[in-house]
């Protein structure tokens, strides 16, 4: 189809949608639709003669009235359906050399307000044959001219793609979305994370057991940290959370929901009991023909899901420096997290670890590799590499963002905040 073609028909079928969606800001259609109806009735009613040259004329002019006023109508659709400053935009497109070999630019077919977000618009274009790489080699250039922050490029349009879709804010900064007691999910086990541009993201730990949260320093890891191990309290699941910076991020008011651990010894310990707690979890189930723990309270029983959750586990598995005793004790620890990310899932056991950079030397591939939601938050491309195993937090993360993540699905999302006295 040519493109002319094309975008005629994706202006017609905006200005419809748009028209009835909101009739009320266009009522010049309907008063036009009402007088064109009218004066195609009187013309209809006239009376011309009776011979074969009248009654010619007079469908004659009956059919060039229906045509004026059905292209006249088509007209005012086209303009309807038109985003506002559509041509400036593709002027702009064009200065800044987004132009396909012909010196075609894409064509911005609409842009929406997002519902569930202020200040956050949807902008869907024809791409008229360029590519998706050539938006994002030109995306800073892009949210220069439109004054936005784009949080989000993808193709639509299922396997013709042939459109391209770009989710910005018109701020310079995110809102705050603050945690709100009514998130809280019924369901076992299910947990909010927080919002992306059109809906809520949910985490099912029953399908999706454990949770690597990265990314720069600052970028808001420890406040979705607490966000999770909040929810896992009000699931009344038994966290264990180490923390290796002294507690500091958790204050007294956590105490009596978490058991902290401080040290190294206490963390052994630990694991070393969890694990113990596994292998008699195992022996539970198949006696009473189970496969895992939803099934298993589902007959009456009352087990405890346990939350491992460790904040910045770069301070206790980082080998570097370390004497030939400290790595042994460390191997230990890796060995213990190992087993639990292999076999945890169904026993109800769960690893939540955050850390600044997870690489090979902080996260062994045996545990990094049973760990299969990854969050990312702001991240330069090497970081990103490191936790999503791509780049996708490098371009689609804004650089001065707080409180932004980006999961493995490619799924952007702001996360809530919570407030610790509140706990």
């Amino acid at each position: 189809m040519n493109n002319n073609i094309k975008i005629l028909f994706y202006r017609i079928k905006n200005g419809f949608k748009n028209t009835i969606l909101t009739p009320w800001k266009y009522p010049y259609l309907f008063i036009h639709l009402g007088i064109s109806i009218y004066c195609i009735n009187q013309i209809t009613n006239l009376n011309f003669g009776e011979n074969t040259l009248q009654v010619l004329a007079r469908y004659f002019i009956i059919i060039i009235s229906v045509m004026i006023c059905t292209l006249t109508f088509i007209g005012l659709l086209i303009k309807v359906g038109t985003p506002f400053g559509a041509k400036k935009l593709q002027l702009n497109l064009y200065r800044i050399g987004l132009k396909n070999h012909v010196g075609e630019v894409p064509t911005l077919i609409e842009k929406k307000k997002i519902k569930q977000k202020k200040s956050t618009y949807s902008y869907s274009f024809l791409n008229n044959g360029i590519s998706l790489e050539d938006f994002e080699a030109k995306k800073a250039r892009i949210e220069a001219i439109l004054n936005i922050k784009i949080i989000e490029i993808k193709l639509i349009n299922g396997q013709n793609k042939t459109m391209i879709n770009a989710i910005a804010n018109n701020k310079d900064s995110i809102d705050t979305i603050y945690w709100k007691s009514k998130y809280t999910l019924i369901d076992d086990f299910l947990l909010v994370l927080g919002e992306s541009l059109t809906e809520q993201l949910v985490l099912d730990l029953s399908v999706v057991p454990h949770i690597l949260i990265g990314g720069a320093s600052g970028s808001g890891k420890s406040v979705l940290l607490k966000l999770i191990i909040k929810q896992c309290i009000i699931k009344n699941a038994q966290v264990l959370l180490a923390d290796f910076k002294g507690g500091v991020d958790f204050p007294k008011s956590w105490n009596n929901q978490i058991d902290l651990i401080l040290t190294l010894d206490e963390l052994i310990l630990t694991l070393e009991n969890i694990n113990i707690a596994l292998e008699s979890r195992k022996t539970q189930f198949y006696e009473n023909d189970c496969s895992n723990i939803k099934e298993f309270n589902l007959k009456g029983n009352d087990m405890k899901r346990i939350i491992f959750a460790c904040d910045e586990i770069a301070e206790v598995l980082d080998k570097t420096g370390a004497t030939k005793e400290q790595k042994e004790r460390i191997a230990i620890v890796e060995n213990y997290l190992s087993i639990i990310a292999r076999q945890g899932r169904a026993f109800g056991i769960h690893l939540l670890l955050a850390t600044q950079r997870p690489d090979a030397n902080i996260l062994s591939g045996q545990i990094k590799n049973n760990i299969n939601c990854r969050i990312c938050g702001r991240a330069d491309s090497v970081l990103s590499s490191i936790i999503l195993d791509d780049t996708s937090a490098s371009k689609m993360i804004p650089k001065d963002s707080q409180g932004l993540f980006i999961n493995q699905d490619k799924q952007v999302f702001q996360g809530y905040w919570i407030n610790d006295n509140k706990l």
